[in-house]
């Protein structure tokens, strides 16, 4: 484990020392959960962006859109109702 050195004004210091308080915990424990917390938010990030290119790479094999069309919403759940384009399609 690392020891890090964090400078950060008074009146911070003092909430996060009551809040860490008040969840029985420490302010040490508190910045460990937070940075946790960053690196699972950008690992999932990043796993969401990996199943959108695949998602973009399928649509594009497939021949895609005309994105020249510029459809609405509710132009693309039309298409999806008269089998121009699956619900299934949409998502795969």
């Amino acid at each position: 484990m690392r020891n890090i050195t964090v400078s950060v004004p008074d009146d911070v210091y003092r909430a996060a020392r009551i809040a860490a308080a008040e969840e029985g915990t420490s302010v040490s424990a508190m910045v460990g959960g937070y940075l946790r917390s960053l690196t699972r938010r950008n690992a999932d990030f990043l796993r969401l962006e990996q199943q959108q290119n695949a998602a973009f790479a399928r649509v594009a094999r497939r021949g895609g859109l005309n994105m020249s069309e510029n459809l609405t919403r509710d132009e693309v759940n039309d298409r999806a109702l008269t089998g121009k384009l699956s619900p299934r399609d949409a998502l795969h």
